[in-house]
């Protein structure tokens, strides 16, 4: 090829990529920005012991794990860090380059839900704390809950109640919708500095359903608060509340109960949630949190294989 031929042929294949990246562009379906890349797949360390005692595993050994079984990324469980220095996240940050996992979120807990201002700004503390160490290990999401009343025995009275539980005497959940609200703009401005996304769970309480997790998001419309989507938190009918809190997603947790669940099974159709994401461009991580009877060891790869396939 001489040289005149060269720059004719490259510049045919300059005006036909251009063409090609302005069609997809200008695309006015959501899916038409969306790469074709398959999702990356997260392990929540919850995945690995459920909160029970007995099964309690160190962070620096569920990412450990998490890389044997091939995981892109590990979501962290706050309340499974004991040691919240400097030093300990630092060594978990470079552990997670070594082993080629990212760290995509860590996931806490808080509750605003509450007539007393001092329990919701010792909540509000609380945030601030795990936006700073969410901060230092690099990780550029938490999840969190906007609370519930407490007028519950019990959590496994709250599950057999389907995760209904009724205001504390004297109050309703129109009352609480101004606490939470306000609550969360106070975590704004440290959000933003450090460039973390706040990601609302559907959990139990006021963000159980998705009317009542969008009537915070949107009255506070920020673009670090958002939605994490937690596919079993929906108990009943979940495709078409999926559907309505889809476009407002950052985070994906997405649950599966190998031997029976911990305190309810849903035999959630994966194909279908990938499709509901997809229809809305969502290419973020996908999170495993497993949480069935069935051994870890067993139960976590297999749901891996069960995510990938669907979120490919």
């Amino acid at each position: 090829m001489n040289r005149r031929t060269f720059f004719s042929t490259a510049a045919a294949a300059a005006s036909a990529l251009t063409l090609t990246s302005k069609t997809a562009a200008q695309s006015d379906s959501p899916a038409g920005s969306n790469t074709g890349r398959p999702n990356r797949i997260a392990a929540a360390t919850y995945s690995f012991w459920h909160f029970d005692p007995s099964r309690r595993m160190p962070i620096d050994q569920c990412m450990r794990h998490s890389a044997e079984m091939g995981f892109d990324a590990v979501d962290i469980l706050h309340a499974q860090m004991t040691n919240e220095s400097n030093a300990a996240l630092q060594s978990l940050k470079q552990l997670a380059l070594r082993l080629g996992l990212d760290l995509c979120n860590l996931s806490t807990h808080q509750g605003f839900v509450t007539p007393d201002p001092e329990r919701r700004q010792r909540s509000v503390d609380h945030t601030l704390r795990c936006i700073d160490i969410a901060y230092k290990l690099g990780i550029p999401c938490i999840r969190i809950s906007a609370g519930r009343w407490g007028t519950s025995a019990s959590f496994d009275e709250l599950m057999a109640n389907k995760g209904i539980e009724p205001p504390l005497p004297g109050h309703t959940d129109e009352d609480a919708y101004p606490w939470v609200i306000e609550s969360l703009e106070k975590c704004l401005p440290a959000a933003e500095q450090c460039g973390i996304t706040l990601a609302l769970e559907n959990h139990w309480g006021l963000a159980r359903t998705p009317e009542g997790l969008l009537r915070i998001v949107n009255a506070i419309d920020s673009e670090w608060l958002k939605v994490l989507m937690d596919t079993g938190n929906f108990l009943e009918d979940p495709y078409d509340k999926l559907e309505k809190i889809a476009p407002q997603t950052v985070f994906v947790q997405a649950k599966t109960y190998f031997g029976g669940g911990l305190w309810y099974t849903l035999d959630l159709d994966y194909d279908r949630i990938a499709a509901i994401l997809k229809k809305h461009n969502y290419q973020g991580y996908i999170c495993l949190e497993f949480e069935g009877k069935e051994d870890w060891r067993t139960a976590i790869p297999k749901s891996l294989n069960l995510l990938r396939k669907a979120f490919a």
